[in-house]
Order: C-alpha cells, then sequence, then structure tokens
C-alpha cells in the first residue's frame, strides 16, 4: 500500500534538524476529511479550524511548556487512492514554529471533492506515513470526519495489516451528516491504550473542539472538560 502516498502533492516541508528526534515527545499525524460530504465551507471551517486550533493559547503552552517538541504533519483522505499530503513532519519547538505550521495548512488548497468515504485505506495511509515520522516517545493519528466507511475495506483490517504498532488513533466525529458517525469512530476507528473520541457540532464547532483534542493529547492527559480558553488550562 505504500503506492497510496503521493508525497509529491505535499507542501514545503519544516526541515527536522539532525539530533531533533531526541527532543521530541509526540509525532501527531493529522488527517482531514474532504470527502463528497463535505462542502467548500465546510472545508474552509475545517482547514482554516485546524489552523487556528495550533494557534490557540492553551495549544500554544502544552507544545512548548511540555518539555520537547511535538513533530506535527497533515494529509487529507476520502477515497481509496485520494490521500495527499499537505503537512510534511515538522517539528515545533517554538511559537515560530508553530505559527509556520498553521501558516501553510491554512494556504492548504483542498485536494479532492467527489469520492466517497474510504477510512481502511486513509488510515493505511496514516501507518504507512506515520513510519517516517522521528522518533518520539508517543505516536498518535489524529482522524476528523463527519461519516462512516463507504468505500473499500474497513478500520479493524487496516489495523491488522498495516503496521500500527506503538501508534494511538483518537478520533474526531463531525456531527450532523451521518447519524452513525459517533458509533462508527467509537467502535472502529478508535484505535490503542488511551484512545478517545471528541465531537464537533457540525463543522462550526470543529475550531473548539480541536482545541480541546490537541489539547488532550499533547497534554497526554485526560480532561473531563476543557476549561474556556480564554481562561487557560487551570
Amino acid at each position: 500500500m505504500t503506492g497510496l502516498i503521493r508525497l509529491g502533492a505535499a507542501l514545503g516541508a519544516v526541515l527536522i534538524p539532525a539530533g531533533a528526534e531526541a527532543a521530541c515527545r509526540l509525532a501527531l499525524l493529522l488527517a482531514l476529511d474532504v470527502s463528497s460530504s463535505v462542502d467548500e465551507a465546510e472545508y474552509l471551517l475545517q482547514r482554516d479550524g485546524l489552523a487556528a486550533a495550533l494557534m490557540a493559547p492553551d495549544v500554544q503552552g502544552a507544545i512548548l511548556q511540555g518539555g520537547g517538541g511535538v513533530a506535527i504533519a497533515a494529509y487529507e483522505w476520502s477515497g481509496r487512492r485520494q490521500s495527499t499530503v499537505i503537512q510534511e513532519w515538522a517539528l515545533m519547538s517554538t511559537a515560530g514554529d508553530i505559527a509556520a505550521v498553521s501558516a501553510r495548512l491554512r494556504s492548504a488548497e483542498r485536494s479532492y471533492r467527489r469520492f466517497p468515504t474510504a477510512l481502511g485505506y486513509a488510515l493505511g495511509f496514516g501507518a504507512t506515513m506515520m513510519e517516517a515520522a522521528p522518533e518520539c516517545e508517543r505516536r498518535v493519528i489524529d482522524v476528523s470526519g463527519d461519516g462512516i466507511t463507504n468505500d473499500g475495506f474497513w478500520p479493524q483490517q487496516a489495523y491488522r495489516h498495516f503496521p500500527f504498532g506503538g501508534v494511538t488513533v483518537n478520533a474526531l466525529a463531525v456531527l450532523g451528516a451521518d447519524p452513525a458517525v459517533v458509533d462508527h469512530y467509537e467502535f472502529e476507528v478508535l484505535h490503542g491504550p488511551g484512545a478517545f473520541i471528541e465531537t464537533a457540532q457540525g463543522y462550526e464547532g470543529y475550531e473548539q473542539a480541536m482545541i480541546r483534542k490537541l489539547y488532550r493529547e499533547i497534554q497526554d492527559r485526560i480532561v473531563g472538560a476543557m476549561p474556556d480558553p480564554a481562561a487557560g488550562p487551570g
């Protein structure tokens, strides 16, 4: 399945300097849904919501104050062979690093529009991409979407046939398009120790849901309720 990866479509990478791997505590791979159920307005709310979430004070604080950097990469996914890298692996250890990644994500152009939801293939793509991540203490794939698998093999088959050892898969289920999305993500997509699901009230709620999710993933702790961003982590 390595042929699924289309690295040539990636935007410019932020190079990870030699020796930086030792200072990395988390490799975080973000997977964004661009299947046909996501219209153009929703796509922008998702893309810009992720970019804004990285710049949120709580998230920046979790990245910069935790000791060691966070390596991040991102790709868009939809059908069986429609997965495209929009952010190569980059180590975020300063505010400037975070701002550069946020700006790059915000400038991404949508890769696909008319393909179905092939979550198994998307996860296989992510597992292969994760093999190229720097050495970090933890490895997490963060999958966002608003529908269930309707093309190709299902997520559990991906977990059996792709290299997911030591990888946790968390989910952000966007409510509104498919009433089965939460159950699908909870029972089919979540994978590994401590895996969890976050929900967004439509794409209008995506940014705030992503802030909660990134904060929890980076802090690596269970939070009962994310405080108001203006109030800080507490």
